[in-house]
Parts: structure tokens; C-alpha cells; sequence
């Protein structure tokens, strides 16, 4: 079996983070969560999870804060958004601040599951398929 990893989600959605749980820790994760951003950075800093799954909108304080405190930092675990915003800009604002992925909700469990294999590995996102010219 692979190494036992620790994963920290981040989100307020206890139905959503604790689906997501049960799969992680199925699959033989140490799984860790936080319903806001200001208990996820704390949880970053004392328990150095190997990947974050982070939501961009939460109470007190959401998922941009999050990645804007640990853009360049070396010591930054990978982190994945996880959103229901639509926004082209949103998406745009957190892969300059380095996110591994980003995903918006809904979404189908495999789709996560690539992006923390990805995340976990340090391996690239394939390329989106280009769409079709007129």
C-alpha cells in the first residue's frame, strides 16, 4: 500500500467535506478538516498536511486569504480549490497564486481524486483539450 498521506479539507459544506473524508480515508489517507480559513491555516502550520483541499467561500475568512498567505512560501503544502464560483477572473486569480487545481462544484469524485493523485505526486495538469475553430 502507498504512503499514508495527510490530507486537510478545508470547507464549511460538512456534507460535501465529509463525503470527501470517507473516500480519502478509504483509500488509506489521514485525513484532517476545517470549516474556514482561518482554522485551516492554523491547521497548515501545526499539522503539515501533504495536500490541501480548500474552498474559495466561507464564513470568516474563505479560500483567497488562504492562498495569498502562503503564495511563495517553499514550505506551502499543494492546495486544491474547490469552488462554486463561475468566474473565468476567480479561476485565474488562484492559479497565479498557485493552486494545484481548481475545481468547480458540482463535480464527480474522480475528477478530485486526479487532482490530489497530481497534487500529491507533484505532477502536471494535462492540457485542456483546445476547442474546436470555427
Amino acid at each position: 500500500m502507498a504512503e499514508k498521506k495527510i490530507i486537510l479539507i478545508v470547507d464549511d459544506d460538512y456534507e460535501l467535506s465529509d463525503g470527501i473524508r470517507a473516500v480519502l480515508e478509504n483509500q488509506g489517507h489521514k485525513v484532517l478538516q476545517a470549516r474556514d480559513g482561518q482554522q485551516g491555516k492554523q491547521l497548515i502550520y501545526n499539522q503539515r498536511p501533504d495536500l490541501v483541499i480548500l474552498d474559495m467561500m466561507m464564513p470568516r475568512m474563505g479560500g483567497y486569504p488562504v492562498l495569498e498567505h502562503f503564495k511563495g512560501k517553499t514550505d506551502a503544502p499543494p492546495i486544491i480549490m474547490i469552488t462554486a464560483n463561475e468566474g473565468s477572473r476567480h479561476k485565474a486569480y488562484a492559479e497565479y497564486l498557485g493552486v494545484v487545481d481548481y475545481i468547480r462544484k458540482p463535480f464527480a469524485m474522480e475528477r478530485l481524486l486526479e487532482a490530489i493523485d497530481r497534487g500529491l505526486h507533484g505532477t502536471e495538469k494535462p492540457p485542456e483539450a483546445e476547442k474546436p475553430k470555427d
